[in-house]
C-alpha cells in the first residue's frame, strides 16, 4: 500500500488528525504546526505576525533540516494564513494544497499562485453561518441606532430626538456575492422578513432555482440596480481582481441614499476614499467593517476608525463559540475524492483568482 503523505502547516485539533487519518489508511499525516513560525515571522509583515501568531516561535520547533524532509516527501499540504510564501520551491512533490480559509487572498504573493500545484480552498466551508449573523448584526446596529445609544453613552445624557429606527421588515438587503456566506446572509434576511436580491459571478441560468430567501439574483451588471433600490448592502464577495474597488464613487453615488453597508468580505472591495466622499456627503447611515484595506500591515486609517458612522473590527466575523468551521471536513471529501481518482472541489481558477 502506497503511503499518501499529507503535512499540515497549522496546528490541527486531536479531532481532526482523527478525522483524516480515518479517509484512508495510506494517508500518514504529519502536524508541523508551530514549526514555521519563525521564519513566517521574518517573511510576512510584522503587524500580521503578531496578529496571527502566538508571542514567541514555538519551542521545540525543529531544525531547517527536518522542516526539509518534511517537506520534501509531502504530496498534500493543508494551510491557510499566514503561510510559508514558498512552500512549491520547497516541496517537490507537492501536488495539492488545500487552504483553510475560505479565500485565496493570502496566497497572492506565494510561489503557490499560479503553478501547476492543484490549489483547493474552504469557500463556503469555513464559518459561513457566524459570519452572516454578524452581517445581519451590523445591519442591526444602524438600523436601531444603536450608534446613538454609543455616543450618548459617552456625552453622559440622551439626546432622544436623534434616535430614528428602521423596521426591517420588508426592507431591501443586496448581498453582494451570493456564494456560502451570501446564502446565508440573504437566508437570515429573508427570516426577518426582508426582500434579499444578490449578485454573484454569473446570473442564474435557465431553469435554475431561486436559493430560499432570495427574490431576485443577477450577474455583476445587476449591482448598480440593485444598489439604488436596497437599504441594506452586506458585501461577501471574493477579492479577485474583478471586484478590487468594486464600490467605487460611482457606486456608492448609485446607492439608495441613507443605506447602510457591510463588509464581512476583503477591504481591497472597498474603494475608501470614495467612501470618505459618501460618508462626507451624509449619504449613508451607517457602515460596518470586518475588515479595511491593509487589514495585514496596519491599524485602520483614523479617518474611518474614528467616523461616528462607521464600526470597524478586526476580522473576526467568524469566530463564535460553536466549532462551525468546515475546512477540514471539505478537505477530507476532497482527499476521498483525491485517492479515488475523481474531481476535486473549490479548485482555484487561476484566471478567475478563487
Amino acid at each position: 500500500m502506497r503511503l499518501l503523505n499529507v503535512l499540515s502547516t497549522q496546528r490541527t485539533t486531536p479531532a481532526e488528525r482523527a478525522q483524516i487519518a480515518a479517509v484512508d489508511p495510506a494517508v500518514r499525516l504529519v502536524d508541523a504546526g508551530g514549526c514555521f513560525e519563525a521564519e513566517i515571522r521574518e517573511s510576512w509583515n510584522p503587524y500580521a505576525a503578531d496578529r496571527y501568531l502566538p508571542p514567541a516561535a514555538s519551542a521545540g520547533a525543529p531544525p531547517p533540516a527536518d522542516l526539509a524532509d518534511l517537506l520534501g516527501s509531502a504530496e498534500i499540504i493543508v494551510g491557510g494564513w499566514p503561510v510559508p510564501l514558498d512552500l512549491r520551491a520547497r516541496a517537490p512533490q507537492l501536488k495539492w494544497f488545500h487552504q483553510r480559509q475560505a479565500g485565496a487572498s493570502n496566497l497572492f504573493d506565494s510561489d503557490l499562485w499560479g503553478s501547476e500545484v492543484v490549489v483547493t480552498t474552504s469557500r463556503g466551508a469555513a464559518n459561513p453561518l457566524p459570519i452572516a449573523e454578524y452581517a445581519i448584526s451590523g445591519l442591526l446596529h444602524f438600523a436601531l441606532s444603536f450608534d446613538r445609544a454609543v455616543a450618548d453613552k459617552a456625552a453622559g445624557s440622551f439626546d432622544h430626538r436623534a434616535y430614528q429606527p428602521l423596521l426591517l421588515h420588508a426592507k431591501t438587503l443586496c448581498v453582494i456575492g451570493v456564494g456560502g456566506i451570501g446564502l446565508e446572509i440573504g437566508r437570515l434576511g429573508a427570516g426577518l422578513g426582508m426582500r434579499i436580491v444578490g449578485t454573484r459571478r454569473t446570473p442564474l441560468q435557465p431553469g435554475e432555482a431561486l436559493p430560499p430567501g432570495f427574490a431576485e439574483i443577477g450577474g455583476s451588471d445587476a449591482l448598480d440596480r440593485f444598489l439604488s433600490k436596497s437599504d441594506f448592502v452586506a458585501i461577501s464577495c471574493q477579492w479577485t481582481p474583478e471586484t478590487n474597488g468594486l464600490m467605487n464613487r460611482q457606486r456608492f453615488a448609485a446607492m439608495k441614499e441613507g443605506a447602510v453597508l457591510v463588509n464581512v468580505a476583503r477591504g481591497e472591495i472597498i474603494d475608501e476614499d470614495a467612501l470618505c466622499g459618501a460618508l462626507a456627503k451624509n449619504r449613508l447611515r451607517g457602515v460596518v467593517l470586518d475588515v479595511y484595506v491593509g487589514e495585514f500591515e496596519h491599524p485602520p486609517p483614523a479617518r474611518l476608525w474614528q467616523h461616528p458612522k462607521v464600526l470597524i473590527t478586526p476580522h473576526v466575523s467568524g469566530r463564535s463559540d460553536e466549532g462551525v468551521h468546515g475546512g477540514v471536513g471539505l478537505f477530507c471529501d476532497n482527499l476521498r475524492a483525491y485517492l479515488d481518482g475523481k474531481p476535486l472541489r473549490n479548485v482555484i481558477d487561476w484566471e478567475r483568482a478563487y
